[in-house]
């Protein structure tokens, strides 16, 4: 039944997809979709705006309309769907709603000497991980994200990092990342995000990590396209990787348009 009520209001054009909206709304009720959040169901919306505090860009906003009425037991509902999804303790859905892959977390190296010998100890098997942010999927990083700031950016098909042994040592140390597959997901929405990532971000350069396949000269397009769009010129270094792990070739981009090999 629609009664006229509070409900939740996402502004498109505001939200930047950074996701931390959806911890703090206990009913489940929103989600990522395509970058941005979305309510679920009016039915999911109690109307109470505990979302509101944690979006960084002002797209929540509670308003007043016809909705189909709040029904608890659709939320009971939704929360086990979504507790067999995630696979984590009740208790924790009923504190934290979702725990959405697109919660932003940077990873800091505290100690001074683990700083100074990371490139050493990423040579040893088994050493630590070069990893620095979370998300990593391009769908999911907002363009925003303060981990991409003046940083070094790769951005990795998502094969390369399997088929690559030596990637955590030779490509993602001191690197920011982002991997997507330019085959199965939508190379608009990834030309207009990196478009706004090279227009926002400042970087100092960009990787590119394909594999050999053909699908994953899409990736280069994709970047090529982005660069044009933003109206910018940054250092692109190409990395070519084969099926069988090998770097065949790399290459560094004159710009958007032309390659030299190094």
């Amino acid at each position: 039944m629609q009664v006229t009520r509070k409900i939740i209001e996402i502004d498109e054009e505001l939200c930047d997809g950074c996701g931390q909206c959806i911890p703090n709304c206990a009913e489940g009720a929103l989600e990522l979709v395509d970058g941005k959040a979305r309510l679920l169901a009016d039915k999911y919306c109690d109307g109470l705006g505990a979302c509101l505090g944690d979006c960084p860009t002002g797209a929540l906003r509670i308003i007043e309309r016809r909705a189909d009425d709040f029904d608890e037991e659709a939320v009971e509902e939704l929360l086990k769907t979504q507790k067999k999804k995630d696979d984590v303790p009740e208790a924790t859905m009923k504190i934290a709603g979702r725990c959405p892959s697109a919660k932003m977390e940077s990873f800091q190296i505290s100690i001074p000497c683990q700083a100074a010998n990371l490139p050493t100890l990423q040579q040893e098997e088994g050493g630590p991980s070069a990893l620095s942010h979370w998300p990593l999927q391009v769908r999911l990083v907002p363009p925003s994200a303060p981990f991409l700031k003046n940083a070094d950016l790769l951005v990795a098909a998502d094969c390369a990092p399997f088929a690559y042994p030596h990637f955590h040592r030779d490509l993602l140390a001191g690197r920011v990342v982002m991997v997507g597959c330019p085959k199965f997901d939508d190379a608009k929405s990834y030309i207009d995000k990196f478009a706004e990532i090279f227009t926002k971000a400042s970087l100092k350069s960009v990787t590119l990590a394909i594999m050999e396949v053909p699908c994953c000269g899409n990736m280069r397009m994709i970047i090529k396209e982005a660069l044009k769009q933003a109206a910018m010129h940054l250092p692109v270094n190409e990395v070519v990787i084969s099926t069988r792990g090998e770097i065949l070739k790399q290459e560094k981009w004159v710009d958007a348009l032309e390659t030299v090999k190094i």
